[in-house]
């Protein structure tokens, strides 16, 4: 994990990539509460024995599910340890390359993209690489834009 403890510092890593961080299993568990809280319920989501026959040979977690797992996989990779607050701004680009099946691990990577300061806070764009074990393709490539106030 690295942490970053100044703009300046965070600025002169930009272009760098930082990572990956642990893996993490996605679980059955885990897509079943997501599904719960987002109604999203498809069969290739939350029932694994119809989803044995399907075109994955098991059941995937959702796209969303994935890329909402940054917050808890990015906290491992890199930190911010100056400013007042962190606020969530938006994504750009998010694409899922390849599915998560239920029972694989995944990890990510961060690299700071941009950053921009003025007014007192920074906006800093993250571009993230979400893999997958034993899987050549991403699962995850997206970028996120956090603001962050100084």
């Amino acid at each position: 994990m690295r942490t970053f403890t100044s703009i300046e510092e965070l600025s002169s890593a930009l272009g760098e990539t930082i990572g990956p961080g642990p893996w993490l299993t996605v679980d059955q568990a885990r897509v079943d509460a997501f599904a719960e809280c987002t109604g999203d319920d498809q069969w290739i989501h939350v029932d694994p024995a119809r989803a044995a026959d399907g075109p994955y040979g098991a059941t995937i977690a959702h796209g969303y599910l994935t890329l909402s797992l940054l917050p808890f996989l990015g906290r491992d990779v890199f930190g911010l340890d100056f400013g007042n607050a962190r606020i969530n701004y938006g994504s750009n680009k998010v694409r899922f390359p390849a599915p998560v099946r239920v029972g694989t691990r995944v990890r990510a990577s961060a690299t700071p993209a941009d950053l921009r300061v003025e007014d007192g806070r920074g906006l800093l764009t993250v571009r993230w690489v979400i893999e997958n074990e034993g899987n050549d393709k991403p699962v995850l490539v997206a970028e996120t834009l956090t603001v962050v106030v100084l």
